[in-house]
């Protein structure tokens, strides 16, 4: 009798685990080598960071730091600078009417690059920050809401920059009690390159902004908030390499170049003034040319900045013009005799109405902005600021 083996079940076949490992090894690869790249290029980041520290110093500005960390993995680069303290030299101090270096600390400043965009940088300044002659005590403080600044290139050739700040405040310092200088509800300027190259005859333009702003302790005109805005480009660079401020203006003076003013608006109140027109620098650095400026509310300019007293019978010339005489001014005033007999002499007894009249004969009547307006030339001469035949202010030497 023959049997029969019975069949058996089919083995179960073995699973492949390798499509499961593939995937995962090769996500633990990429992520190895991602980490791999940005430590390196961390590491590049800092020695960047270290070649801007070396540009700054070049040009008289001296960053340190008591601690400096670069982090922000994975998709970005930070750089934070912990207590960082701003050394400026002699020469570069110059800028802010002193010849003692000086020295400004603040409590961190972080600058940030996506991992994608490594030539635009951002940074954040905290505040407050404080300054004073190196050594010495502080001889002023100055804080704000919220500060960060934007480079656009490589940091030893950066072709844009801008500083924003909301709300900044500035505080005078004496025998350790604060005084308020300058605030304003928002502060912003730009430089960028419009023509040529950095390092070949490069034209730069510059814009300062601000909204709300106010300087107390200088002129009572400046102590009421005002807004402005002011487009200038700079011609007669050899190059935008690292120096201070003085010596690239020395520069543009040698080289016959400028300052074209090319639009520049200030508000404050119902009084607009605009104006442009190209300004040189003198062999002494300061400013000579001319502005052709238009004021609509001419007539509460004129008391504010105290030029009345300039045609009040008998006053000293303090207030006219280089190479005008008082009797000059006289003599536009007595004009008004012969449009109406006697009217100079009614003039005299009103400074206030006999200079704006005077001023009105030199000037264009015209509009702005739909209002009735007066346009007249603003000059430069040798510093001396001049509006008609009338000094009004002494603007100091660039370099």
């Amino acid at each position: 009798m023959m049997t029969y083996a019975e069949p058996r079940a089919p083995l179960p076949r073995r699973r492949r685990l390798w499509p499961v490992f593939v995937p995962s090894a090769l996500l633990l690869l990429a992520a190895i080598g991602w980490s791999g790249f940005w430590f390196y290029a961390s590491h590049e980041v800092d020695a960047q960071f270290k070649g801007w520290q070396a540009r700054e110093a070049k040009s008289g500005r001296i960053y340190d730091c008591s601690k400096r960390d670069v982090g922000g993995f994975p998709f970005r680069f930070e750089v934070r600078c912990v207590d960082p303290v701003i050394s400026l030299t002699a020469q570069t101090a110059q800028q802010f009417a002193t010849k003692t270096p000086l020295t400004a600390k603040l409590s961190q400043i972080l600058a940030v690059a996506q991992i994608y965009d490594p030539t635009r940088v951002i940074a954040e300044f905290t505040g407050p920050v404080t300054v004073g002659e190196t050594g010495q005590q502080p001889f002023a403080t100055a804080n704000w809401s919220l500060g960060h600044a934007s480079a656009a290139g490589l940091p030893s050739l950066p072709k844009r920059i801008s500083m924003e700040f909301n709300d900044p405040v500035v505080e005078r310092i004496v025998a350790g009690v604060t005084a308020p200088f300058f605030s304003a509800k928002h502060l912003e300027w730009h430089i960028r390159l419009v023509e040529g190259e950095l390092n070949d005859h490069p034209v730069i333009e510059s814009v300062l902004r601000s909204e709300g702003a106010s300087v107390q302790d200088v002129h009572p005109v400046l102590a009421t908030p005002f807004d402005e805005a002011i487009h200038v480009k700079l011609r007669g660079l050899n190059d935008f390499a690292p120096k201070p401020w003085p010596e690239r203006f020395r520069e543009i003076q040698a080289n016959g170049g400028g300052i074209d003013v090319t639009e520049s608006r200030i508000q404050q109140g119902d009084t607009i003034a605009v104006a442009a027109g190209t300004l040189s620098l003198t062999p002494s650095g300061h400013l000579d040319g001319q502005l052709q400026m238009t004021i609509a509310g001419f007539e509460k300019i004129v008391p504010a900045l105290g030029l009345e007293k300039a045609l009040a019978e008998g006053a000293p010339p303090s207030n006219v013009a280089p190479g005008v005489s008082t009797q000059d001014v006289n003599k536009v005033i007595d004009s008004l005799d012969r449009i109406i007999p006697g009217l100079g002499k009614v003039a005299r007894k009103n400074a206030n109405a006999g200079l704006i009249a005077g001023l009105n004969l030199i000037g264009q009547q015209t509009t702005l902005e739909g209002r009735p307006a007066r346009a007249i030339t603003l000059r430069f001469m040798d510093g001396a600021l001049l509006l008609g035949p009338l000094r009004v202010a002494q603007t100091p030497a660039l370099f």
